[in-house]
């Protein structure tokens, strides 16, 4: 039997394992992170910005299953860093809890590559720490994701933080 873990598939009672990329890139001196926006027509979260990547399938490696999920999202491939933020949630319409591990990543093919598959997202950005703020009517600070950005960039600078 396959099971499958997309964001909408039955998971009752379940525990399941996702990967996210904090893909970053330099753009004349400013680094950004680049988020796609989940399509309008998903049933959990849609309209959000996210990082790109998803669930890891039973047996597979975590950083092999996010180089996985944004190939398949995006078909772009990406080199993957150290994790760097953990954190979970639960999914009231699989009826599941999650546990996401997000990863520093940088993509392999050229920025201009990139593909949005309709149905998985509608969009995306690429945002600077200044410009996150841009995204807050789609994430909201309560979002588990935004301390994730906030961390990603202070590491980013150079700063030393303490872990919870």
């Amino acid at each position: 039997m396959i099971i499958s873990h997309d964001s909408e598939t039955p998971a009752h009672g379940q525990q399941v394992f996702t990967a996210g990329a904090f893909i970053h890139h330099n753009f004349d001196g400013v680094t950004k992170v680049f988020l796609p926006k989940r399509a309008a027509t998903k049933k959990f979260m849609p309209g959000i910005y996210e990082f790109p990547g998803g669930h890891i399938e039973f047996g597979e490696e975590m950083v092999e299953g996010l180089k996985r999920e944004v190939r398949e999202e995006l078909e772009m491939e990406i080199t993957v860093g150290d994790p760097f933020y953990v954190f979970d949630y639960k999914n009231p319409i699989k009826g599941s809890h999650s546990i996401e591990v997000i990863y520093f990543a940088t993509f392999v093919n050229s920025i201009e590559e990139i593909k949005i598959h309709e149905g998985d997202h509608d969009n995306f950005g690429w945002f600077s720490e200044k410009e996150i703020e841009k995204i807050a009517e789609h994430k909201s600070r309560e979002d588990k994701e935004f301390p994730a950005i906030l961390k990603g960039f202070a590491i980013l600078r150079g700063e030393k933080l303490l872990t919870k």
